[in-house]
């Protein structure tokens, strides 16, 4: 929580805001309600199955888990090497239904920016409505339910890493301030996983714009679930935003940048969510001693 660019403040409205949500609720849905929601204000991470008290002295740690990995897992239990919890990156189960919620991140990002706070929340529900059905639809038992059964603890950590690499990216170019796209590049391939992304034909390029077209004030767009509306940009030219680095864009928003003169580099998906994992991480292990972690489905351990 300290890494949300929202702040305490904005946090404990959010969670407030979730206490009267839950005290409005009916009583016969009250006991449906995810009572993790009214502390933990990121729905889309959550612990999916496994005992919540049990000692966790090995990770398994993956950008997305399937039931490929879990068998992965259970077959390494097998030859000795004990797993005591998978964690996933990419939400399941439950995480996956909630992943719509987190999106309301996005609309205090716009906000931050320069963007009345109405036209943010208005643009902003309209793509979460969007999201919300289009996650709704999902299998999202089908991977706890293999996790469950073979006797694993499954979780995922989506926003709080994403909430890691924005900042720590923003932090970057705020502090050094590129002057063209080439610049951005440059800095963002002196991190660990860029370079491996970079080797792997997966780097960071930039998708609109030219190298050497001014960089002007950059932003950072990484968090807050997935990609937020496409009728954004055009507020965010007003705002005087310049340059856009995201994780991925969709073709639709892509062409839609494109019309308000925004340049976007695109730093790598599985690249950036290995950044946030690996900031995360780095606290976690400072803090519990003797944690180990193991990689798998695209997760490589870099330590700073």
């Amino acid at each position: 929580m300290r890494e949300d660019m929202r702040g305490p403040k904005q946090l404990k409205i959010f969670l407030a805001e979730q206490r009267k949500n839950f005290r409005k609720t009916t009583k016969a849905l009250k006991k449906f309600f995810d009572r993790e929601d009214l502390v933990n204000p990121y729905a889309d991470t959550r612990v999916l199955c496994g005992d919540p008290q049990a000692e966790i002295k090995t990770i398994l740690v993956g950008i997305d888990i399937g039931i490929g990995e879990l068998l992965w897992a259970n077959e390494l239990a097998r030859q000795g090497k004990k797993i005591d919890l998978v964690l996933a990156h990419h939400p399941e189960g439950l995480g996956l239904a909630g992943l719509a919620q987190v999106m309301a991140l996005q609309i205090d990002w716009l906000v931050r920016l320069g963007l009345d706070k109405k036209v943010a929340k208005e643009l902003m529900e309209k793509r979460m409505e969007e999201v919300g059905r289009s996650v709704h639809a999902d299998n999202h038992q089908r991977v706890v339910d293999v996790a469950r059964q073979l006797g694993l603890a499954l979780a995922c950590c989506h926003t709080p890493a994403d909430n890691h690499v924005a900042a720590y990216l923003q932090k970057i170019m705020d502090t050094k301030k590129p002057k063209t796209l080439t610049h951005i590049v440059d800095l963002l391939c002196q991190e660990p996983e860029y370079q491996m992304a970079a080797a792997m034909k997966s780097g960071p390029r930039v998708v609109v714009g030219k190298p050497k077209d001014k960089a002007g004030k950059v932003v950072i767009d990484m968090t807050g679930g997935t990609e937020g509306s496409r009728d954004v940009f055009a507020r965010l030219s007003q705002a005087g935003v310049a340059t856009v680095i995201g994780m991925h864009m969709s073709e639709g928003h892509i062409k839609q940048v494109k019309n308000e003169y925004i340049n976007v580099v695109i730093a790598g998906h599985i690249a950036s969510d290995n950044i946030g994992l690996n900031l995360l991480l780095d606290k976690l292990q400072r803090r519990v001693k003797g944690v180990e972690i193991l990689e798998c489905s695209g997760f490589r351990r870099v330590r700073r």
